[in-house]
């Protein structure tokens, strides 16, 4: 029998919401820069920090 690699563990166990929307950006981020079409990154980096900031602080809301 084979066992299932750490990569496909980690795929399938859902990380935090704010782990979650981090790979999102990282991948949507690498999207844009490979479509062609020009985006602001300082704004969408901007962006991302915001909401990552809140995210950071319901999960400690949570955990208190």
């Amino acid at each position: 029998m084979s066992q299932p690699d750490e990569q496909s563990q980690q795929q399938s166990t859902p990380g935090t919401p704010s782990q979650e929307f981090a790979a999102f950006c990282e991948a949507e981020f690498e999207r844009r820069l490979n479509s062609g079409v020009d985006f602001d990154e300082y704004q969408y980096r901007k962006a991302m920090a915001l909401v990552m900031d809140k995210l950071a602080s319901i999960e400690g809301e949570g955990a208190a």
